[in-house]
């Protein structure tokens, strides 16, 4: 029954981001309402019931299956270009997530984020905002994942490397944060942020040692 009510809690907790999206209409997020409500009668749970959260939302959970059969199936078959509509939907919900990114609410924005990379997962952008929501979140594994997704798209792209550093710093490793603030520098050298973060993780190294990878 435990494991039931997390399920449960997760459901409930994705139901609360679509209503904090604001993308549904008065009658969906009316339907929404009534439905999160049957589900912590039904189940006897909360969003007050910080136990049983899990370390992933039902989003980041199913992005992560359904990336790996993604994956899975681009072994198998030629790439596919996305249309121009399809790419100005997903430029469209890429400013959903930043007007969610701005507003706080960063369970919505990973969702929008998400959204513009099933329509076009060939923008290193997407990964990349997807993962500063991650951070937010405190899923650093998820950002990390998500930043060597943009870098593999785009090798050049030194915001991609500066947000791995701030994931693996939030995960102590900070060897190997220092590694990619400093590919950061060399594609943007003038960016403050990079400098003050590659002088604080350098810090970190010195007086932490980094986990092993693995």
């Amino acid at each position: 029954m435990a494991d039931q009510k997390r399920l449960a809690y997760s459901i409930i907790q994705f139901l609360h981001s679509q209503l904090q999206s604001g993308s549904m209409s008065p009658d969906a997020q009316e339907s929404l309402e009534v439905a999160i409500q049957c589900l912590e009668t039904a189940f006897g749970v909360s969003m007050e019931d910080q136990s049983l959260a899990v370390s992933q939302t039902l989003p980041e959970i199913f992005e992560a299956v359904a990336g790996k059969e993604l994956e899975h199936s681009r072994t198998n078959s030629e790439p596919v270009t996305p249309s121009e509509d399809d790419m100005a939907e997903a430029e469209r919900l890429k400013t959903e997530g930043n007007d969610q990114m701005k507003a706080e609410n960063f369970e919505a924005a990973v969702s929008f984020y998400g959204k513009a990379i099933e329509l076009n997962p060939a923008n290193a952008v997407y990964f990349c905002n997807r993962a500063a929501a991650y951070s937010k979140l405190g899923n650093y594994a998820g950002a990390v994942r998500d930043c060597e997704r943009a870098i593999g798209i785009d090798p050049n792209y030194s915001k991609a490397y500066g947000r791995m550093g701030l994931a693996l710093s939030s995960l102590n490793k900070h060897t190997e944060a220092v590694v990619y603030y400093k590919k950061a520098l060399e594609l943007d050298p003038d960016n403050e942020t990079y400098k003050s973060n590659l002088k604080i993780a350098e810090q970190k190294m010195k007086e932490t040692p980094s986990p092993v990878s693995g």
